[in-house]
């Protein structure tokens, strides 16, 4: 076959293609939608996943005055946020999951707080310290059920030296049982401790 023939053919195939494509005829509408559908899912996803991952920025936490002059000024106090190894651990990294689906679970939950922060449940720090034991609860609860996974994604028991710890941790590391997890013993590692209430004080004695 000529060169001449190879050509004529593939310019064919080419003019039919055009033609097919340019062609008004019933596919059209069934082809717009599927390609306005493909431009908008991708949209969609890319605008939900990079709304996600704002909602997770250190800036974002501490955008409201509540958070910002109050467990953000203790964590810095701690090593998670000044330490020997300049790795810094932001408020997502403790108490948003990493999972997709428990990561949407929990931005569910957080327009709960949305909610208190237009009722200005502790907006004050007296009111914050008011709700402190609640809120810290909440916290110590949810992690306990997971295991303490948000820890364990920075902090590895195979990766861990117990020979450089101190012997004090050495013991309570190997006494630990499998009912225990991180948050059971470092409760406080980031935040100030809530004031928990003596049981045996008058006051509480009267309520009982």
């Amino acid at each position: 076959m000529s060169d001449q023939g190879v050509t004529g053919r593939k310019t064919g195939v080419i003019r039919r293609t055009w033609s097919y494509l340019w062609r008004p005829s019933s596919r059209w509408p069934f082809i717009i939608i599927l390609v306005a559908g493909g431009i908008g899912g991708v949209l969609f996803w890319g605008g939900f996943n990079w709304a996600m991952e704002m909602t997770n920025t250190e800036a974002f936490c501490i955008g409201c005055h509540e958070m910002r002059d109050n467990p953000y000024k203790e964590l810095q106090q701690t090593i998670h946020f000044k330490n020997r190894s300049g790795v810094r651990a932001i408020c997502s990294d403790c108490h948003v999951p990493h999972e997709w689906f428990a990561k949407i679970r929990r931005k569910i939950q957080a327009s709960n707080e949305l909610l208190h922060k237009v009722m200005g449940t502790i907006d004050t720090p007296e009111k914050f310290e008011t709700h402190r034991l609640e809120m810290a609860t909440r916290v110590w609860n949810s992690m306990k059920a997971r295991d303490s996974l948000e820890c364990r994604n920075c902090h590895s028991k195979n990766a861990m030296d117990p020979h450089k710890q101190k012997e004090a941790s050495q013991i309570m590391f190997q006494e630990s049982t499998k009912s225990l997890t991180c948050i059971d013993c470092h409760k406080g590692i980031a935040h100030k401790l809530p004031e928990i209430p003596d049981e045996d004080e008058p006051e509480n004695k009267d309520k009982k």
